[in-house]
C-alpha cells in the first residue's frame, strides 16, 4: 500500500480562496480575511491500488491536517508531511515556497493488502521513511479571479530507513480556482524520477523471489517512474471555505513508465495504469 494522497492534500489547500470568480467585490464587511490563521482537520477514505503497480484496489483511511499560521503553511496528509518555511502574503501575490518534506512509504509493507499471491510470495517490505525538501513558486490571481492560484514545484526525497534508501525527484504543477465562497476545484499534474535503489526495493525480482513467486527475474534501471494527472473539488457545508465543515472529493490517474512498468510485478501481476479516488469530510477553524 502506497499512500501518497496528492488529491486530498491539494483539495484542502483551498481555504485561501473565498470570493465568487468574476463576481463584483462584496462589501468590506462580507469579504473573507484570507490572511488570518486557519487549521483544517479531517478524515478521508481512499480507493487505491494494493501496491504501486497493482491491478487490484482496496480502501484505506487517512487523516488530514492542514493549516497556515503567521503565513507559514503546513500539512499532514495520510503518510506525508511538509511545511513551507517562507511565509505567504495574503492577496494576489507571488509565493515563493521551500521547506522540508517527509513520507512514510508503506508500499508492500502489509501483505494482507495485496490480492495477488505471486506478489505476496515476494515477501513484505519494511516501511521506509523518506525525507527531503521542495522548492516552488506560485502566483495568486492568474485567470479567473484574484484568488485562483497556479504553482509549480520540485521535490526531492531519499529513503533513510526501512526497505529502500533510494531517491525520488518529482516536478509538480497545480491550479486551484474558487467557484464561489463555498466551493473550489483544481487540477494537477506531476511526474516521478526514481533511482536504482528505489527500483531494487520495489520492482526487482531476484532469483529467490522468482522461485517463490513464479515471476521471471528482473533488474530495474533508474529513470522516469511515472506521470500523474488528476482533479479535485471541495464544497462547504456550514459556512464558507475558511470556516466550518466541508466535503471533499478527487481522483487521479498515474501511468508507470520504463523499467518500472516492465517489471513482472506490473507487466504480469499488475497494471501500469493506476487509478485513485477519494472522498472525505473536514472542518476548518
Amino acid at each position: 500500500m502506497r499512500l501518497l494522497l496528492i488529491v486530498p492534500a491539494l483539495l484542502l489547500a483551498v481555504p485561501a480562496f473565498a470570493q465568487d470568480a468574476g463576481a463584483p467585490p462584496p462589501a468590506a464587511s462580507d469579504q473573507l480575511d484570507t490572511g488570518k490563521d486557519n487549521v483544517t482537520v479531517g478524515i478521508g477514505g481512499v480507493y487505491m491500488p494494493d501496491y504501486e503497480g497493482a491491478d487490484h484496489s482496496g480502501f484505506s483511511a487517512a487523516p488530514l491536517v492542514i493549516g497556515s499560521v503567521s503565513g507559514f503553511n503546513f500539512q499532514l496528509i495520510g503518510n506525508r508531511a511538509s511545511i513551507d518555511l517562507i511565509p505567504n502574503k495574503p492577496g494576489p501575490n507571488w509565493d515563493l515556497q521551500a521547506g522540508p518534506v517527509a513520507v512514510l512509504d508503506l508500499n508492500r509493507s502489509l501483505l494482507s493488502y495485496i490480492d495477488d499471491p505471486r506478489v505476496r510470495a515476494l515477501g513484505k517490505r519494511d516501511r521506509s521513511l523518506e525525507v527531503g525538501g521542495y522548492v516552488g513558486i506560485g502566483k495568486t490571481g492568474v485567470i479567473t479571479s484574484q484568488y485562483d492560484q497556479l504553482s509549480v514545484s520540485v521535490s526531492y526525497r531519499k529513503g533513510v530507513t526501512g526497505a529502500q534508501r533510494g531517491a525520488i525527484w518529482s516536478p509538480t504543477i497545480n491550479y486551484v480556482t474558487p467557484l464561489s465562497r463555498r466551493a473550489a476545484v483544481g487540477l494537477f499534474a506531476s511526474a516521478e524520477h526514481a533511482d536504482r535503489k528505489y527500483g531494487r526495493a520495489y520492482f526487482d525480482v531476484d532469483a529467490a523471489g522468482s522461485l517463490a513467486s513464479g515471476l521471471p527475474q528482473f533488474n530495474t534501471r533508474a529513470g522516469w517512474k511515472s506521470w500523474s494527472v488528476g482533479g479535485f473539488a471541495t464544497v462547504s457545508l456550514t459556512g464558507d471555505l475558511l470556516h466550518g465543515f466541508k466535503l471533499m472529493a478527487g481522483g487521479s490517474y498515474k501511468r508507470l513508465l520504463n523499467d518500472f512498468a516492465d517489471s513482472p510485478i506490473v507487466s504480469i501481476a499488475g497494471n501500469r495504469n493506476q487509478w485513485l479516488g477519494g472522498a472525505g469530510i473536514a472542518y476548518t477553524f
